[in-house]
């Protein structure tokens, strides 16, 4: 099942400051994940000043249960990165799956 994920930030003063510390971990596990085909897009959310502010990811995963397992581990979730996480169920068109 595919699904969106729009996750923001938190907006503290050391939001940016976490969101860099963990990102390597974070690319390399979507590495992982992309690999697997459970992740399929992804993109930083920027600010007017280009900053990072948040995520948007579209994943597939046989389940919600398995998405919030990879939730549970992702780097961004444990480093105190993303404040909240919207997540809606969707289909990617076949089209843009070649």
């Amino acid at each position: 099942m595919q699904f969106l994920v729009i996750a923001k930030d938190r907006t503290d003063d050391g939001a940016l400051e976490r969101r860099m510390a963990a990102r390597p971990a974070h690319l390399e596990m979507g590495d992982v994940y992309k690999k697997e085909g459970k992740h399929l897009y992804a993109a930083a959310l920027l600010n007017e000043e280009e900053k990072m502010i948040g995520s948007a990811l579209i994943v597939d995963f046989p389940s919600r249960k398995e998405l919030d397992e990879w939730l549970a581990k992702e780097p961004y979730v444990l480093g105190d990165v993303w404040q909240h996480i919207e997540i809606t169920a969707c289909k990617v068109g076949p089209s843009f799956l070649k």
